[in-house]
């Protein structure tokens, strides 16, 4: 009888100790779902912010690559003019090759911010030969250099547009790198902020390029 009484009240010892401890201490199953949940959400997090600034990113290099064929069209037009004006006035060569280098130097330029500055003595450039054509009236009723001035508006009025889809794809880029959360993860992951293309001057040659002979 006192072993069986014994039994009984160290088992119901034991039960009030699992019972307070089931009111008192932590459920483990509980704090397992909590922590699986939470790895979860980080890894989804992760991943949604991953690929948002891996599109963003693409974005950006489009965009780039749009402006990239417009001034290259542009470096193509560029020959044709300078021999057109050098037919009427070959006598400003000091004009012609400073147009022709800074075509070069826009040319060789392989980042945004390298090829702005080049960019913006190539418009300097182009503003000096209108200028002189103004001084030349059969330059400026010549067939061929009215096409390619024409040519020249056109392809300016492209970079203008594409520049600015270009910089507010960089804004938006830039800004999402900057920002909490997505700061955490651009960083260890390597994303940098990109150049914006600003070429000073640029709606002053365009408006040269298109006076009106």
């Amino acid at each position: 009888m006192l072993a069986r009484g014994g039994s009984a009240a160290a088992g119901d010892l034991l039960r009030r100790r699992a019972a307070a401890r089931k009111q008192g201490g932590v459920n483990m199953p509980v704090v397992y779902i909590i922590l699986g949940a939470l790895v979860i959400f980080v890894g989804l997090f992760l991943i949604v912010t991953f690929n948002t600034l891996v599109g963003l990113r693409q974005r950006v290099q489009n965009a780039w690559a749009q402006v990239d064929v417009q001034l290259k069209r542009r470096y193509d037009l560029i020959p044709n003019l300078v021999e057109t004006v050098k037919g009427y006035a070959e006598h400003e060569r000091s004009t012609l090759e400073k147009v022709t280098q800074a075509r070069n130097m826009a040319m060789a330029a392989r980042n945004p911010q390298d090829r702005a500055q080049a960019e913006n003595m190539l418009s300097g450039a182009l503003k000096s030969l209108f200028a002189v054509a103004e001084a030349y009236p059969e330059l400026k009723a010549n067939s061929n250099f009215l096409q390619l001035q024409a040519e020249l508006s056109d392809t300016e009025n492209k970079i203008a547009s594409t520049r600015q889809l270009y910089n507010d794809s960089v804004q938006t880029y830039n800004t999402k790198l900057e920002v909490f959360p997505e700061n955490l993860v651009a960083g260890p992951f390597g994303f940098k902020p990109v150049d914006y293309f600003s070429v000073a001057g640029e709606a002053e040659a365009r408006q040269r390029v298109q006076v009106d002979f």
